[in-house]
């Protein structure tokens, strides 16, 4: 394949949302280990610290570029694959097969990642620009000056609706990532049935450990057990 074909060609969009994929899955282990410090019940202190070090670390910055750059790129690529499937079945099947064809999660692989796409806005705009622009309250740890994002975390999830919304949208990471797991080492050649079993397990096991954890944090919060 050539290096112009990469965006164009069916099987290069398709390597790019793989592989922009399982860079996305390495970011979610970072940021549900920084969030878990949260558990800490030391008054957000860990927390505080943590996120600290990731607002000021010149290589997470670099690395936040090209973090975005793959949000974007899974996006766009996912977009245009749903486009390019949908229109070459402009006819349906006689018979709906349901989950005897493919399983339900993979059928509405572009509903879920909307969703999630529409909650990570939600949550830039809570989260990511008052950390990087607007600023939030600060608080004096060890005798430095640093954001208090544990508070506007306690704040931001001391309501409802917006706690039911990062439980859906959990929800629909589950079962996105549950497919784009094994999807994703299908694309860069696993074929093997041992191997792809093993990585079906783990996918598994990855997107309920994660999605559950990240969906328990706001709950955490609300019911005050943190």
């Amino acid at each position: 394949m050539k290096w112009s074909e990469i965006f164009t060609s069916a099987i290069g969009k398709k390597l790019v949302m793989g592989l922009s994929g399982l860079f996305l899955i390495s970011f979610l282990v970072i940021h549900v280990g920084l969030n878990a410090c949260i558990w800490a019940n030391d008054g957000g202190v860990m927390f505080n610290k943590a996120a600290h070090f990731m607002d000021t670390s010149v290589v997470i910055r670099i690395i936040e570029v090209v973090l975005f750059a793959g949000f974007f790129i899974h996006i766009i690529q996912g977009i245009v694959l749903e486009i390019q499937n949908r229109s070459k079945r402009k006819t349906g099947y006689q018979v709906k097969l349901g989950n005897r064809g493919s399983k339900w999660n993979s059928r509405y692989m572009g509903l879920l990642g909307t969703i999630v796409f529409m909650f990570l806005i939600i949550h830039w705009k809570q989260f990511w620009i008052p950390s990087r622009f607007t600023g939030v309250n600060p608080v004096m740890i060890d005798g430095k000056e640093m954001q208090n994002m544990f508070n506007l975390m306690k704040v931001t999830f001391s309501e409802l609706w917006v706690v039911i919304i990062y439980v859906v949208a959990c929800y629909s990471l589950c079962w996105h990532l549950i497919h784009g797991f094994q999807s994703a080492f299908r694309t860069i050649g696993v074929y093997n049935s041992r191997y792809l079993s093993l990585i079906n397990k783990t996918g598994i096991g990855f997107s309920v450990i994660v999605s559950l954890a990240f969906a328990m944090m706001p709950v955490s919060m609300y019911l005050n057990w943190v």
